[in-house]
């Protein structure tokens, strides 16, 4: 399989606060990526690096053979990227907006159109089409930019909590949604603390922590090595485990006068 994204020794800062130390990643063309890790990981800035939208890192970073570096805008077109908070043009309609989408994807408006009535009637938004996002619910909103990122029918996507603010039937579909896009031959990079979701979607898994990968394999591999739950092992190599004990310690505080 050829290299869909490809990172070099990957380095960044926010001042004096290193955030990633070193990331090296080579994803074949296909794969369904499933990136964990606590808060403050790295996450969502390697989402963010890949994405084309934060060039100020150290490294090399290519996505289907473009440097990020070099040409971000040639690999914003060619990806799609649904982020977790949903930054939107509230005073547009989701037809309006799609519309803007779509053009900035190349795609003729009726095509636009008719994808944004299929896509959204999915969602249940059929009679919200033309109301101005700025009354919509997170989730009503978060519907809108999946739907933002899969317009243009990419084969390459970027997640970064997708599912944030949705409903449990939303939630549900989304992730039949990416078992069916992986399926396609998509490449998906999903970037999630939700690990049903992970151990469902994913064929690799990849765990950081402080910057720095510390685990990376199938379910079934990482299950093997470790002999646990995905939850556990999260917890296990992020130093997090004894949630029972921290919970227990937590409620005493309830009980404590001061």
């Amino acid at each position: 399989m050829n290299n869909t994204i490809e990172i070099k020794n990957l380095h960044k800062s926010y001042g004096l606060t290193k955030v990633l130390h070193g990331i090296d990643l080579h994803i074949s063309t296909g794969q369904v990526i499933g990136y964990i890790g606590p808060n403050g990981a790295g996450k969502s800035t390697t989402v963010r690096i890949l994405a084309g939208l934060d060039g100020s890192f150290s490294g090399d970073v290519y996505v289907n053979g473009i440097s990020i570096k070099e040409d971000p805008i040639a690999v914003k077109k060619i990806i799609g990227y649904i982020p977790e908070v949903a930054e939107l043009y509230e005073v547009l309609t989701p037809m309006e907006f799609l519309t803007l989408m779509g053009k900035l994807h190349g795609l003729s408006e009726s095509v636009t159109q008719q994808r944004a009535i299929d896509m959204l009637g999915h969602f249940g938004l059929t009679d919200h089409l033309n109301n101005r996002m700025d009354t919509f619910s997170k989730g009503m909103r978060q519907k809108v930019l999946i739907t933002s990122g899969l317009l243009h029918n990419p084969q390459i996507i970027f997640m970064d909590e997708p599912l944030t603010g949705l409903d449990a039937n939303a939630v549900m579909m989304v992730k039949e949604i990416i078992s069916k896009l992986a399926s396609e031959g998509k490449t998906i990079f999903y970037c999630s603390h939700m690990m049903d979701v992970v151990e469902k979607v994913s064929d690799r898994i990849i765990l950081i922590n402080q910057g720095q990968i510390i685990a990376d394999g199938s379910f079934a591999e990482l299950k093997r090595q470790h002999n646990d739950s995905l939850e556990n092992v999260f917890a296990n190599l992020t130093g997090q485990e004894g949630h029972s004990g921290r919970a227990d310690s937590y409620l005493k505080s309830l009980n404590q006068d001061g």
